[in-house]
Parts: C-alpha cells; sequence; structure tokens
C-alpha cells in the first residue's frame, strides 16, 4: 500500500513510465542577481551545489541534452522519456522572443516529450503563460515555482524579493491554463518555528498545484546565509535525521492527498557545506525510511487533511 502520492508514482500512471529529466543551462539570469531587484541573490542560494557537471551554458543544448541522456541511460534504462529541465536561475526571465526561441531549440531534439521550466513567481505573465499552454497541447510541459516560505517576513529575510501572494497568483493563473504546475519549499528557514512550518500544510494544500518538493535547509559555504547561521544559530530550527522523518509524517498527515510529493529532501554534495548533520545517507535510503515510519504510525499522507471550508 502506497502511503503518500509520490511524483513518480503519478507519472507512471498518467503516462506509462519514468520520465527522466535532463538538466540545461541555457543562460538565463535572476532579477535577483542583476540588479532589477538586488545583485547578491537569494541569501541560502550558491547554483552550483546543485548543478550537474554535464549542464554548462558554454556547450549548445542538444549537446547538453546529449550528455545528460548519457548520463542518465546508465542509472535509468528503462525511461519512458526525458524531459528538458530548465533548473539553472529563472528560466522565464528573458522576453517572450528569446524564450521561443530555447524551449523549441530543446524541443526539436528528437528525444524530448516535453520541458520542466524552473522559474520565479515573479518572472511570469499572461503572456508567457499563454504560450506555455499552446506548447501543452503538442507537449508535456511542467512549471515549476521557487517559492521556499508561506511567510513574507521569510521571504523578506532571505531576500527572495516576492510575497507569497505573488506565488499563489502565478501558481493559480497556471493551473488555470492547464499547466502542470509543481513548487519549491524549504524546511529550517530563518525566524520560522516548527509550529509555523506545520501550518504551512494547509496554505500549500489550498494551492492548485500538481506536485511540490521539500527540502531541508542546509548552509551552503559561501552564502550569506552561512555567515547569518554563525551570527544567529538560535534563529534555526533544526532537525535531526528522526525528527525530520517525524515531522514530515506529521506534515503529510496534514497534507492535500491529491498533490504529489517530488521530493520531502535535499541532496548537496559534501564539499559545498561544513557540516553534514545526517551523514552521507542517499535520498533513496531516506525514502525507505519515510515508508516504514509512515507504517510504523499506520498513517498516511492526507489521513488528518481537513478540506476548505
Amino acid at each position: 500500500m502506497a502511503r503518500y502520492l509520490s511524483f513518480a508514482h503519478l507519472v507512471k500512471t498518467r503516462y506509462g513510465g519514468r520520465l527522466q529529466k535532463v538538466v540545461l543551462d541555457a543562460g538565463f539570469g535572476c532579477p535577483n542577481r542583476d540588479g532589477a531587484l538586488g545583485s547578491g541573490g537569494c541569501t541560502y542560494c550558491l547554483n552550483e551545489a546543485f548543478h550537474p557537471a554535464y549542464s554548462r551554458p558554454e556547450i549548445g543544448l542538444h549537446q547538453q541534452i546529449d550528455e545528460g541522456i548519457l548520463f542518465h541511460r546508465k542509472r535509468y534504462a528503462r525511461a519512458k522519456g526525458f524531459l528538458a529541465y530548465f533548473q539553472s536561475y529563472s528560466n522565464t526571465y528573458a522576453p517572450l522572443e528569446r524564450l521561443k526561441q530555447v524551449y523549441e531549440e530543446a524541443l526539436s531534439h528528437p528525444q524530448i516529450i516535453g520541458l520542466t521550466i524552473g522559474t520565479r513567481p515573479d518572472c511570469v505573465d499572461a503572456q508567457k503563460l499563454d504560450y506555455l499552454a499552446e506548447l501543452s497541447r503538442k507537449y508535456l510541459i511542467f512549471i515549476e515555482y521557487g517559492i521556499e516560505s508561506c511567510y513574507d517576513h521569510t521571504l523578506c529575510r532571505i531576500r527572495r524579493g516576492h510575497t507569497f501572494e505573488q506565488a499563489r497568483e502565478a501558481v493559480v493563473e497556471s493551473a488555470i491554463r492547464g499547466l502542470h504546475t509543481g513548487a519549491h519549499f524549504i524546511f529550517g528557514l530563518p525566524g520560522e518555528t516548527k509550529e509555523e512550518m506545520m501550518r504551512t500544510a494547509s496554505m500549500i494544500s489550498a494551492l492548485p498545484l500538481t506536485s511540490v518538493k521539500f527540502h531541508q535547509l542546509q548552509i551552503i559555504k559561501g552564502t550569506q546565509m552561512e555567515l547569518e547561521y554563525q551570527q544567529y544559530p538560535h534563529d534555526f530550527a533544526s532537525f535531526t535525521l528522526p525528527e525530520y522523518i517525524d515531522f514530515f509524517v506529521d506534515y503529510l498527515e496534514q497534507f492535500n492527498p491529491h498533490i504529489a510529493i517530488e521530493r520531502f529532501a535535499g541532496e548537496v554534495p559534501p564539499r559545498f557545506v561544513s557540516e553534514t548533520p545526517w551523514g552521507l545517507i542517499r535520498y533513496a535510503d531516506l525514502v525507505k525510511i519515510l515508508e516504514k515510519r509512515l507504517e510504523e504510525r499506520n498513517t498516511q499522507q492526507g489521513a488528518k487533511y481537513a478540506l476548505p471550508l
């Protein structure tokens, strides 16, 4: 018995098998780095910490795709298809004509069946979403918003440069157009208690999302957040691994059972962090631990979910 709705299960059910993302870097920027909103980026962000070696903006998209497929074929030989995953920075942060050129170049690769587009909620507009909806008539189109927190005081502190209301509007406008809409959130951001984090289960559940990614906060070397953590460690709620697993089981119980969980924890290469409090455990092992704990507690996603009035 599956005790939570995994994104892998959702995709397999809808499309008949695994769809593997191939990370691409098209050289897009970010308004939080180029001066439009700020110049230092979000306080936790270091793009290199989650960026695969095969994805480099100095080579063409088709070469990145070829190298990415070769990389993933060794591990996911039975993948039904490949999605071009524009992950680095804000991948709708460009004029529409530039987006068309980039997306359609990726879609012209014979082994790409769709796109996953990572971006910010303040970097979309009606024209861009209408274009993506048009593409979705022929290809699989997923849009993934970095939201990170439901609290504006947190978004301000980590220098996101947008509000939760802007995020909600972007998600709603995307879902209205029939786009597969995902979001990313971080547990453990400064100034948030575990009780405040738990309350976001109902807030996120109310959004018309297809899927969601959750990560525990990891302090990346060289970021502004590393300095903040050193100065104000008591502002950060931390989790041991057993604490995090039980926290997330509690969270799942209150979470909308129709929103798929794409990830519930993050992995960063050890060279990018000063400490690895959970050890070097891989995500696949974390999934097994979560599934075992759900079984031990005889519970499941949505067990305590209350429909909004």
